[in-house]
């Protein structure tokens, strides 16, 4: 029955990765830090599958928030070891981290979701009520974390002086779990499914959930561990390509959200988008509403300026994304042009951040 639910290369994967990494700790070399590479991606297409079982138990939308949390510990882990790592050159990781982040679950994500989607099934319908309450909170984040900075005078440059800082790493916390009690409490049925969705399906044993859950958590700090080891090989090619630091905030958010972005496209391939938008939304407000309340927090307790505030190109493409996010998904119903004008802002994003 495990093996039904369970393959083998699932379980072999977290093993295969710290079995690379205790080697690599005893005697680092390249080909090490090149197996540990593709140990990560193993990891991480192995937590997708572990993830999926523990939702399929849980049942939509908790499972979206397991997910969710699972990879933000990934994120916080990662950004927090390189600034501890490198506190100088690192204080505007966070807020590049978390705008990449964005920028690819509102438009890379939810894009691919609604071009693969409408290829398939032409039209997919999706509650409203949820995904606009996901959308007015994950606004109020972003520009509070990544704008309003920049507004303030207590502290010079983009940034919050530090009870500023606490304050915003309070509140965003606080509207993070009021949202997450809304949608799997108070108003679970605006982030659900219809009734008949996967009503035919299986649901795996709780065993299984169980052990799925250990793997998971195996996975993961594999994937934090990986990370970081091969984050000096990473920063030295960005800086030996001659682009941007900022594109390190784009390499972090593309590991962190590979499980959830093939969980959320293999959902809206199935015509099952109401699943894509909570685990691609939910995501979102994980990566600003838990990482900035640690990372604040780590900061003030080590005396550390955080640049949060964006430049001027980058808050024009983060109000056009919201802009475009609340009006291609405000009907309730999308087709491949809304997933292609995502899309578009996308490719945008990623151009002028490698060519600014």
């Amino acid at each position: 029955m495990i093996r039904r639910w369970l393959p083998l290369w699932t379980w072999l994967a977290p093993l295969c990765a710290w079995a690379l990494l205790a080697a690599f700790a005893a005697a680092p070399h390249p080909a090490l830090q090149a197996a540990i590479g593709v140990a990560l991606i193993a990891c991480v297409l192995a937590a997708v599958h572990q993830a999926e079982i523990i939702a399929h138990r849980l049942g939509q939308p908790l499972g979206a928030v397991v997910l969710a949390l699972a990879v933000t510990v990934i994120e916080v882990a990662l950004i927090v070891a390189l600034m501890l790592a490198e506190p100088q050159e690192t204080t505007a990781l966070a807020r590049d981290t978390i705008f990449a982040e964005v920028m690819i679950i509102l438009n890379g994500v939810v894009g691919f979701c609604l071009v693969l989607g409408g290829t398939r099934h032409h039209e997919q319908a999706f509650g409203v009520h949820g995904v606009s309450a996901a959308l007015a909170a994950l606004a109020t984040l972003a520009v509070m974390i990544l704008i309003l900075p920049n507004a303030t005078i207590q502290a010079p440059g983009p940034a919050y002086s530090p009870s500023q800082l606490a304050f915003v790493g309070i509140v965003s916390l606080v509207l993070y779990l009021v949202f997450v009690f809304v949608q799997t409490v108070r108003h679970r049925n605006y982030f659900a499914e219809d009734e008949d969705e996967g009503a035919d399906e299986a649901v795996p044993p709780g065993a299984v959930a169980a052990i799925c859950l250990l793997l998971l958590l195996a996975c993961l700090g594999a994937v934090v561990l990986s990370a970081h080891d091969l984050a000096p090989t990473i920063e030295a090619t960005i800086d030996a390509a001659g682009v941007p630091r900022a594109v390190l905030g784009v390499v972090i958010g593309v590991i962190v959200l590979l499980p959830e972005s093939l969980a959320a496209l293999k959902a809206a391939f199935a015509d099952r988008l109401q699943t894509s938008l909570n685990l691609a939304l939910g995501s979102a407000l994980a990566s600003i509403g838990l990482t900035i309340p640690v990372v604040a927090a780590v900061a003030l307790a080590q005396g550390w300026t955080l640049a949060l505030g964006l430049d001027l190109k980058e808050m024009i493409l983060l109000a056009l994304s919201l802009l475009v996010a609340i009006t291609s998904l405000g009907t309730g119903r999308t087709t491949i042009l809304q997933g292609a004008v995502h899309l578009v802002i996308f490719a945008v994003y990623l151009f002028t951040t490698i060519v600014p």
